[in-house]
């Protein structure tokens, strides 16, 4: 029997683990902080650091790119075999949160250069590792060679030695002449990395409260102090519910509480840990709302994006109706190459099933009684317009008779859905079990107690004499009055309700 072929890698795959395998070229920030995050995890187990922090330097004139930590570093006898081979990662599957030895490719697609320098605690050498990523591209898009892989890097990477310092300790990433300007928008990055890092919460009472629910439950959320052009990010919580667009926007609604969730797999080992905050009036948040959605983070870092949970709802919508997160806890769970999702098992299925579960009852029955509440606030609230609108014209005067009949109509009508309004709401307070629901009914009791005008005053007013505006008009007699009544009518039913409230006006100043 012929011996086989050797196998041959093609220097395809090459481009395939780099810009072929992402669909925003910012994951590359979000790979570096993650081997930063694995870095700074050793360097604090090690005692070497206390917190350990990660640094972003963006050079949009000059093009360039720093990610830096201050970690353990990498010897320099190991940074050829780490640096320069492939899937060949020494991290632990299911404990460091990058293990595939791939994410650190990421750059070679979006530059010209791209270098690794580092130095561990007691060298008095640097080691540069330098990957001519322009030169790559020139020999990938050379379609009339054939190269392997292996030769090819071997081709474009070069190994150095230079000067340090012993008690110098780092891993430093440098993209030089970058080639995509999303990659240089500092203001992007930054909104970005917010949602996407393992950042710490900004200090405000409602961060405060999911520290304390992590601290009860013994819950481990890894956070890494990190720079952008020296300002720190925190998540992009807000905690306020905006309409409009980037240009033109205005605050609506806010979080009132924070509600936590949680589950245990079959053997009783957690499984998920989350929280979601809790509007007046859970409705569906526009994108101006850009932290808005339940984000799936694994290590505290993003798993794919805002939409990446929708398949789990019963009603698509409600994923965006709140700002929240899911952490997966379980070892179990690995993100998969792209980290849009996990890599398909038993632990992710066991996942799926629970939080759809948590989606389909609580999340959906929630959101649904929360609707029933702002309908009966908005029937509560048309009440009190309508009577404003009567007790003015009791003061000023009707137009004529059928206006006031009209107006009363509608009155008693709306009466009737008001008291169907305030039964609704204290129906869904008397079957409620949910403490998020019983919130929501607060703000909404305590906000109606505030605008609603009593019904006393209402069936006072009814019970006086009706008064009309041709009444006041004391420089006409009776059949004048009477025709001039007949001409508000008419202008009433023409014209718009402010046209015709103004030429009245004007005609009554002459006439009074």
């Amino acid at each position: 029997m012929d011996k086989m072929q050797k196998t041959i890698i093609g220097k395809d795959v090459i481009e395939s683990l780099t810009t072929s395998m992402y669909d925003d070229p910012r994951f590359v920030y979000r790979e570096y902080i993650q081997n930063a995050a694995d870095s700074i995890d050793k360097a604090r187990r090690q005692k070497l650091v206390e917190d350990g922090n990660i640094y972003i330097s963006i050079d949009t004139e000059k093009r360039r790119i720093e990610i830096e930590d201050d970690a353990i570093g990498i010897e320099k006898g190991k940074v050829v075999e780490i640096l320069k081979n492939i899937a060949q990662s020494t991290k632990q599957k299911g404990v460091d949160k990058g293990f595939r030895g791939i994410g650190r490719l990421g750059g070679l697609g979006y530059c010209d250069k791209l270098i690794f320098e580092t130095s561990s605690q007691g060298e008095m050498e640097k080691s540069i590792m330098t990957w001519d990523a322009k030169k790559l591209k020139e020999i990938i898009a050379d379609r009339t060679q054939k190269q392997e892989a292996s030769a090819v890097i071997d081709e474009v990477t070069i190994f150095e030695i230079g000067e340090g310092k012993a008690d110098k300790h780092y891993f430093k990433v440098i993209l030089e002449g970058v080639t995509n300007d999303i990659l240089l928008d500092v203001g992007c990055i930054r909104q970005y990395l917010s949602m996407v890092a393992p950042l710490p919460f900004k200090k405000s009472i409602f961060s405060d409260k999911i520290y304390q629910k992590i601290k009860a439950d013994n819950i481990q959320i890894d956070e890494y102090n990190t720079f952008v052009n020296t300002e720190q990010l925190y998540k992009g919580y807000k905690w306020y519910v905006y309409e409009g667009d980037e240009n033109s926007h205005k605050k609506v609604d806010e979080v009132i509480d924070i509600s936590f969730f949680s589950e245990n797999d079959k053997n009783e080992n957690p499984l998920y840990w989350g929280w979601y905050g809790i509007t007046t009036k859970i409705q569906s948040l526009q994108k101006i709302n850009f932290a808005r959605g339940f984000r799936l983070r694994k290590a505290n870092i993003q798993i794919g994006s805002d939409d990446t949970l929708l398949k789990l709802h019963k009603d698509k919508r409600f994923q965006f109706y709140f700002f929240g997160e899911v952490y997966a806890l379980h070892s179990d769970l690995h993100p998969n190459a792209r980290r849009d999702y996990f890599s398909e098992n038993y632990v992710c299925k066991e996942f799926e099933s629970k939080l759809k579960t948590f989606f389909h009852t609580t999340i959906h029955k929630l959101c649904y009684d929360a609707s029933k509440i702002n309908s009966a606030v908005k029937e509560i609230e048309k009440h009190s317009q309508v009577v404003q609108v009567y007790n003015e014209k009791s003061k000023t005067g009707f137009i004529n008779k059928s206006e006031k009949e009209e107006l009363e109509k509608k009155l008693q009508q709306q009466e009737e859905a008001k008291k169907k309004a305030e039964q609704t709401i204290e129906k869904l307070k008397e079957n409620s079990e949910h403490k998020p629901l019983n919130k929501i009914i607060e703000r909404a009791t305590s906000k109606i107690e505030t605008t609603i005008i009593p019904l006393e005053i209402i069936e006072e007013e009814i019970k006086e004499k009706p008064t009309f505006r041709t009444d006041k008009l004391s420089k006409l007699n009776k059949n004048d009055r009477k025709f001039l009544g007949e001409i508000f009518t008419i202008i009433n039913n023409v014209l718009t309700k402010d046209l015709a409230e103004n030429l009245i006006q004007k005609i009554e100043e002459k006439y009074k």
